[in-house]
């Protein structure tokens, strides 16, 4: 019998478990977001702000964005059309990244403020899910 230094190696269904914890939770997060977001009021000031960068409708895709940040979650939770729904998720956190946090830089906190990380960690889970949820897949 040998050890492994670093532990044992994940097993198909151990892989699986973690990528569906992955899945929760980034849809948690997103729909806590949009959730937030509506019940704030937050979505009219979204708008004038889309409307300020020269977004042509500022209040209809702020009000876009925040349905699909309230849909897509509850169907990426229930395993529905999963793969379409972090597209489009994954089209939001894009353009937001570039939109909102670039200019900041790399770090959301400690060396920097408001920067891409966590925009970076969000898309690379929704890539994992959709990947894992991708049509066509046995």
């Amino acid at each position: 019998m040998t050890t492994r230094l670093l532990g044992p190696a994940a097993t198909p269904d151990r892989a699986a478990q973690g990528l569906e914890l992955v899945r929760i939770v980034t849809a948690l997060l997103i729909l806590v977001h949009g959730v937030y977001r509506a019940l704030a009021g937050g979505v009219a000031p979204f708008g004038d702000w889309l409307d300020g960068l020269g977004f042509p409708m500022g209040i209809a895709w702020a009000t876009a964005v925040t349905a699909i940040e309230w849909v897509g979650p509850v169907l990426i939770l229930t395993r529905r059309w999963v793969f379409w729904a972090c597209l489009a998720h994954m089209g939001i956190l894009a353009l937001g990244l570039v939109l909102v946090h670039l200019p900041f830089g790399w770090f959301v906190v400690g060396a920097g403020r408001n920067g891409v990380e966590y925009s970076v960690l969000l898309l690379t889970c929704l890539a994992a899910t959709a990947w894992a949820y991708r049509p066509g897949r046995s």
